[in-house]
Formats: structure tokens, sequence, C-alpha cells
């Protein structure tokens, strides 16, 4: 059964919640330079975010590209902003991305389609 994007983004958090409070730092340090990756720099968070899709779609993770589909969306990424950037992936990553492609245009409908309820 699939989970649905709150359930997906719940999971994450919760579990998250239980790496850092873990007690093995190593873990925090870690949250904490991903974390700074992604804030406006030179380039702004919008544009990290869709690099790190391009990257989770060639790395065949779909974890990855849930949140990284999620965090587009949320600093303002369009469906053709998404659409170009899986092009990229599929470019680069060639036909075994393409299982993956699926999966980011499903993400991609959902949170879509969430954001209008």
């Amino acid at each position: 059964m699939k989970k649905s994007t709150s359930d997906t983004r719940k999971y994450r958090t919760d579990m998250n919640d239980k790496i850092l409070n873990s007690g093995f730092r190593d873990y925090n340090k870690f949250f904490a330079l991903d974390n700074k990756a992604y804030i406006n720099g030179a380039l702004p968070a919008k544009t990290k975010e869709l690099m790190g899709l391009v990257a989770s779609m060639v790395l065949r993770c779909n974890d990855c590209i849930f949140y990284h589909i999620d965090r587009s969306i949320q600093e303002g990424a369009t469906k053709e902003e998404l659409y170009e950037s899986f092009n990229i992936a599929l470019i680069v990553g060639g036909s075994i991305v393409i299982p993956h492609l699926r999966y980011a245009f499903e993400v991609t409908e959902d949170i879509f389609n969430e954001a209008k309820s």
C-alpha cells in the first residue's frame, strides 16, 4: 500500500528525531552540514533542491527523490522546472533512471494535488 505524502513526511520527521536524539553526536553533525548546504547562498535554495533532486534520481534513492521534490515545491519550483530537472537526471543517469522518473512523476502529482485540496 502506498503511503500518503503526509505519512511519508511524518515518518521522515519521526525517524530523524529518533536519530538526532540517539546521543550519537556524529549524526547531528552530518544533518547540520546537509541542512546548511541547501539554504540560500550564491545559489538560491530552490536551485540547490533541484540539484539535490537530480543527484537523488541518478543515485536512485526514492526517499531522497520524495524529499527534494517536496522541498523544491516548497521553495517555489514549478512542474516545468521539476520536469527539466528530471530530464537532466535521465540524461546523466541513463535508462536505469526511468523507474525513478516514474516515481518522481507520481510524487510530483501527489504533492501538487495535495496543495490544491
